[in-house]
C-alpha cells in the first residue's frame, strides 16, 4: 500500500470496519478461544461512534483500517483501532498512534486503551509511552499521561526559543 489517507469516519463505513475489524483480531480472538463470525462484528456495531473515529482507506477509497480516540472524564480512550492484515506492518499503525499522541500532548490529555492478553499490538504502545495499569481475564489496560512539550520550536516549554547550539 503505497498510499493511505485518513478521513472522517461516517455511518456509511460501519460495515466495511466491521470487516476489517473481524479479519485483523481473528487471530487473536481463536488464540483465546473467543472467535465467534457474529459477535466479532456486532462489538463494534454496538460501540460505533463515526464523530470520534477516522478511516484508514487507500486512494481508491478501500477502508483499511480505523482508529477512534472517545473522550471521557479522565482521559481519553483509544478505541477500534484496527488496519486490515494486509497492509499490517507497513508503519501506518505506527504513524497514526504517533499522530493522535502528538495531539494529545499538546492538549494535556491522557490516553488510555485494553488490548487483547498476549497481542502483539501491546508492544506498539509500551514503545510509544503506554504503561500497565491492570488487567483482567482477557484484557490488558495501559495508559499514557501527556508529555510536556520541550525542544525548539516549544515557546510555552519555559525553555528559550532559539537558543541551541551553532556550529
Amino acid at each position: 500500500m503505497a498510499e493511505w489517507r485518513t478521513r472522517q469516519a461516517t455511518g456509511a463505513d460501519l460495515e466495511a470496519v466491521a470487516e476489517v475489524r473481524a479479519a485483523a483480531m481473528r487471530g487473536d480472538l481463536e488464540r483465546l478461544g473467543r472467535y465467534d463470525e457474529h459477535r466479532v462484528r456486532q462489538r463494534l456495531r454496538d460501540a460505533w461512534v463515526p464523530e470520534h473515529t477516522l478511516v484508514v482507506e487507500e486512494e481508491d477509497g478501500t477502508v483499511v483500517g480505523c482508529v477512534a480516540l472517545r473522550p471521557a472524564e479522565d482521559a481519553h480512550w483509544l478505541e477500534h483501532f484496527y488496519l486490515a492484515p494486509r497492509v499490517q506492518g507497513r508503519g501506518i499503525g505506527t504513524a497514526l498512534l504517533k499522530r493522535l499522541l502528538e495531539d494529545a500532548d499538546r492538549d494535556g490529555r491522557r490516553v488510555r486503551l485494553d488490548v487483547l492478553q498476549g497481542s502483539a499490538a501491546r508492544r506498539l504502545y509500551e514503545r510509544h509511552g503506554f504503561v500497565f495499569e491492570r488487567e483482567d481475564s482477557v484484557d490488558v489496560f495501559l495508559v499514557r499521561e501527556p508529555r510536556p512539550r520541550y525542544g525548539w520550536f516549544a515557546s510555552d516549554s519555559g525553555l528559550p526559543v532559539g537558543g541551541g547550539r551553532s556550529s
